[in-house]
């Protein structure tokens, strides 16, 4: 598999592998198909979001996740944010954390 999942910190890793079952069992196919497909990856399963955030698309039994990440040199593939959607729209708060995080990433690395 060319591109490796790293996680922001071990609570995103929590948070995500704590996903509830459904969700988590889509996750882990659609992590597993981004790490053989990586970019290439597009809708339904994953969807750009601009500005090189992406979103991972799960869905099960008890609803539909959202798993932020984007890409770092080296065909690594950085995890970011997880949650459970309660609205149609993605909230301005979730997304908002994602953004933050991929900025502290991107800054840590052009250090």
């Amino acid at each position: 598999m060319p591109y490796t999942i790293t996680y922001y910190s071990e609570s995103v890793q929590h948070d995500v592998l704590t996903l509830p079952p459904s969700i988590l069992a889509s996750y882990l196919r659609l992590a597993d198909m981004l790490e053989v497909f990586g970019p290439s990856l597009r809708m339904p399963h994953s969807r750009a979001m601009g500005n090189g955030l992406f979103e991972l698309r799960p869905k099960g039994r008890e609803g539909i996740g959202r798993v932020f990440y984007c890409f770092q040199v080296g065909e690594q593939i950085m995890v970011l944010h997880s949650f459970v959607k309660k609205t149609q729209e993605t909230p301005n708060r979730e997304l908002n954390i994602a953004l933050t995080r991929m900025q502290e990433v991107k800054n840590a690395h052009s250090r």
